[in-house]
């Protein structure tokens, strides 16, 4: 019989294996990496490029224009045919944009992947973006920015990343006007320059044949011409002049208020990056942690509350985000810098680290269901110049923490008052 009144016994991760990818160089320079793994006939592709600062056309929202037109129409297909055919052969094709990067995914049936690439490929190189499209996609979302701009916790994380990247392109966030200004021969620039097989890496995963590979590397090596390209500057985000600062958007019919609180910080590349996750779980990175445990269990202020590191290539951001009743703002202000001091003032206990580095390792193993999830692990370090060997050395990394060094991590990343905090909504006096 299992005595429920013991909790099971845990073992650290000692060392992981993770999927190593064969990596070829096609003939037209494009970066090709190839993880197998399955029985199963699927296989997943991605595209990834490089996003480039709009600026020299004046309107960043061309980058989110860009992935969020992909499938409108080519030379070849209009917008309805694209769809059909992927649906008819059960496959699922998505352009996906982001902070770096803007990507185009498709998954496959493997016998299927020979009939689905030339519509890729034209998709890539023959995009013509219609204007009845375009003003479609900026007729829809005009529509959706007016509804969610209503959200406190939409408004508060866009006033949040204004504030903390000041005007580079971390800090950009569309305005209504904005759609108004994009044009078409804008955007047809931008892709021409962007979606370019000199600033593409490609992942292929799954049950990978030798006539998948073969295919590929014809159609998107031997058949796909690079042109000029010059990287982005690899520069930093730069500081910003708001840290500190308490920036109140006062909503007259709030109930409730959004509250975001943070600052720029280290990224993954740091040798300190893999202790301040640890440090960030503890604080708000699970359901079990301090903030949770006070601000929601305790207190009651809130459904749920949380904190988190995003990496970025260029920089990185720590953030405290939660909704709460207008009643409790205040209050929820000061037990939040009380969880960071007592962080920076009492060690926490064995007890406490050792549940957390559990979760930890544990989250880890659980991250790795499949192919797919190895290719996300990957992606994750070979963008910022790092390799595979990074996560063993964050496992022990984590392994090696004790009460001290998360305590002197703490004094070193955590500093409240030098945090930015937003609140939308309501402040009672």
């Amino acid at each position: 019989m299992i005595d429920r009144t013991k909790a099971p016994k845990f073992n650290l991760v000692e060392d992981v294996k993770l999927l190593q990818p064969e990596q070829e160089l096609l003939s037209n320079g494009v970066d090709l990496f190839i993880f197998h793994s399955g029985a199963q006939d699927l296989v997943k592709i991605e595209w990834v490029f490089q996003n480039l600062n709009a600026d020299e056309l004046q309107l960043p929202l061309l980058n989110i224009a860009l992935a969020g037109m992909f499938l409108e129409g080519t030379e070849q297909y209009t917008s309805a045919e694209i769809a059909e055919k992927i649906d008819f052969y059960g496959a699922f094709l998505q352009p996906e944009y982001s902070f770096d990067h803007t990507s185009l995914t498709l998954y496959a049936l493997g016998k299927h992947v020979g009939k689905l690439l030339p519509i890729v490929k034209s998709i890539l190189t023959e995009s013509i973006f219609p204007e009845r499209e375009l003003d479609t996609y900026v007729r829809n979302n005009k529509q959706n920015l007016s509804v969610s701009l209503k959200k406190n916790d939409f408004v508060a994380r866009r006033v949040f990343n204004k504030a903390i990247f000041d005007s580079n392109r971390y800090a950009y966030a569309p305005e209504i006007e904005d759609y108004d200004r994009l044009d078409r021969l804008h955007l047809l620039k931008l892709y021409e320059y962007q979606i370019n097989a000199a600033n593409c890496t490609i992942f292929i995963s799954g049950n990978v044949t030798k006539q998948i590979r073969q295919t590929v590397s014809e159609i998107f090596g031997n058949q796909w011409d690079a042109h000029s390209f010059n990287q982005l500057p690899k520069n930093g985000v730069g500081t910003n002049s708001k840290n500190g600062s308490l920036i109140l958007v006062e909503r007259a019919e709030a109930l409730q208020s959004a509250i975001r609180i943070g600052y720029q910080t280290i990224n993954r590349k740091h040798p300190d990056f893999s202790s301040f996750q640890l440090l960030n779980t503890i604080l708000g990175g699970y359901f079990g942690s301090r903030l949770m445990a006070n601000i929601r269990e305790e207190k009651g202020f809130t459904y749920g509350i949380g904190s988190g590191i995003a990496s970025l290539k260029y920089g990185a951001f720590f953030t405290i985000a939660t909704e709460v009743g207008i009643d409790v703002t205040n209050e929820t202000l000061i037990e939040i810098e009380k969880e960071v001091n007592r962080l920076k003032n009492e060690p926490v206990s064995m007890e406490e680290l050792n549940l957390v580095k559990n979760y930890v390792n544990g989250a880890f193993l659980g991250s790795l269901e499949n192919v797919f999830s190895h290719v996300d692990k990957f992606k994750n370090v070979h963008f910022v110049g790092l390799d595979l060997t990074y996560y063993n050395r964050h496992l022990q990394i984590v392994k090696e923490s004790t009460p001290e060094t998360i305590m002197a991590c703490a004094n070193k990343y955590l500093d409240y008052n030098n945090m930015v905090k937003v609140v939308v909504g309501k402040m009672k006096n």
